[in-house]
């Protein structure tokens, strides 16, 4: 039987809203009887003082296999491999979409960002102006601070600019970091690829510009110390979230010349690559350390994963595909979950994770009710992590560009504008081989469902053109419609 989002499809159209309802008592219900089994467990260990803490993670594009731990043979990520030996390693992690902006609204919101304006685009430049994720709207952050957690931002913000949205309009007590998509690693300004203008700072310490020396994955990693050193009297919920390795290409010691636009196709080398994720790892790394010396490494849940899949040096194969694409190699991404003494060791789970499932999963570790007036799309996970078996899902993606997806492990239905595909993920993990005249009952199920799913979004937002993508990696200055 398919089910979606861990609850049985019914056929009529209102399946989106009954299962909802349907999925909150039964995730409840086995969050519940799992959190009494682990408790159990770690008997044997001394109890949290108080609710855990949250680290959560995310790195910018950063591909599905580009840790040692997913196999990266070419550097190793050590601090971040340590949380997987000492957590739960997901084998299929995926970001609710291939770019930046509107995953971050599903990772907000725990629903499809496809239902918000802000979610509908192709990235960052898409959320300035006058579109991004309301204040007014229960958010993550949102829910932790009304728990009575401390909450705040470091790094990456990318889904609407001041004054109108914002961290701290979203439940975040601080913020220290980027309203936009990406900024140079040193001077923190960017320069807009799809318009034209002089560059602009952007570093904030909570609405305020900030001017501060140093490299951005470093400022980022020492406030997220910071914050923690700040908050041991009290449960917390911080979000960091590093621009590494997004470009434009730089390290510690290579802040590259001059360049057109952010898209940065003057510079980059996998070496260049390389240095960019150790320094994020070796961030990390002093992250756990001041848990560990503040003694909260036990009481603390820390999540890693990507906002989507990798870009030009990543390592993705045998997926195919890359950031802002609907093959594998565009969604799916790096999940790792570790709380010593409650989430076994050494753990790898087959569950199929996305986004929008953290606000749930983090909610229910927590102890705290999600609004029942925005409930999530995503499901709580927090049985998994403790010892459950994998239930049978589908997700569903949608971009752009006339850019359509199913998934319904190991099968996979995808639309790319007028062509349509079948895949099956474990026969052909490379996604070139088209199941969909073999097995025409399944390929008829998945997209009956996909495009039933869509018409409850957003209409997507127009396609950055490709020929803009094209002359930028030709150093030519992009042609911009309109222009």
């Amino acid at each position: 039987m398919t089910t979606v989002c861990g609850a049985a499809a019914p056929k009529k159209m209102e399946w989106f809203t009954m299962q909802a309802t349907r999925r909150e008592v039964i995730a409840g219900a086995m969050s519940v009887a799992a959190l009494g089994t682990a408790g159990a467990a770690a008997g044997r260990t001394k109890r949290p003082r108080r609710k855990p803490n949250f680290v959560f993670i995310l790195a910018d594009d950063l591909g599905a296999f580009d840790l040692s731990c997913y196999g990266r043979e070419d550097y190793q990520t050590p601090h971040i491999d340590g949380l997987a030996r000492r957590g739960m390693r997901f084998e299929l992690g995926y970001a609710s979409s291939s770019s930046c902006a509107p995953t971050r609204v599903g990772l907000i919101s725990g629903r499809y960002q496809n239902r918000l304006l802000a979610g509908s685009g192709e990235g960052g430049g898409y959320t300035r102006g006058k579109i991004g994720y309301s204040g007014d709207l229960p958010s993550l952050p949102g829910l932790f601070k009304a728990a009575g957690y401390r909450t705040g931002l470091v790094g990456k913000w990318g889904i609407g600019e001041l004054p109108d949205y914002g961290p701290r309009k979203s439940g975040y007590d601080e913020f220290f970091g980027l309203m936009g998509g990406g900024i140079d690693y040193w001077s923190h300004d960017f320069l807009d690829p799809l318009t034209t203008g002089p560059r602009r700072p952007d570093l904030y310490e909570n609405e305020t510009p900030v001017t501060i020396d140093g490299y951005a994955t470093d400022l980022f990693s020492d406030r997220a110390c910071d914050f923690i050193r700040r908050n041991v009297e009290q449960p917390f919920m911080l979000s960091l979230h590093y621009t590494a390795p997004h470009w434009p290409w730089q390290t510690r010691v290579e802040r590259g010349s001059q360049r057109m636009t952010d898209i940065h196709f003057e510079g980059g080398s996998p070496k260049i690559y390389r240095d960019m994720v150790l320094a994020m790892d070796e961030g990390i790394g002093k992250v756990l350390d001041t848990l560990r010396k503040y003694r909260m490494d036990r009481d603390t849940v820390v999540i890693f994963t990507s906002d989507n899949g990798g870009e030009r040096f990543s390592k993705t194969w045998p997926l195919r595909g890359a950031k802002g694409e609907l093959w594998e190699g565009g969604t799916r991404v790096p999940l790792i979950v570790s709380w010593p003494g409650r989430i076994r060791a050494n753990a790898v789970s087959r569950q199929v994770a996305i986004s929008i499932d953290f606000l749930p999963t983090m909610a229910a570790l927590a102890g705290i009710a999600t609004d029942p007036s925005y409930p999530p799309d995503g499901i709580d996970l927090s049985p998994q992590l403790f010892g459950a078996p994998a239930v049978d899902r589908t997700v569903f993606w949608m971009t752009p560009g006339d850019r359509l997806a199913a998934l319904s492990y190991p099968w996979k239905y995808m639309r790319n504008g007028t062509l349509e595909y079948l895949y099956n993920l474990d026969e052909d993990p490379t996604e070139h081989a088209n199941f969909k005249n073999r097995t025409l009952s399944i390929f008829s199920d998945l997209k009956a469902k996909a495009h039933s799913w869509s018409k409850q979004m957003q209409k997507p937002m127009s396609a950055v053109p490709r020929s803009i993508v094209e002359q930028a990696e030709a150093l030519e200055m992009p042609k911009l419609p309109g222009k």
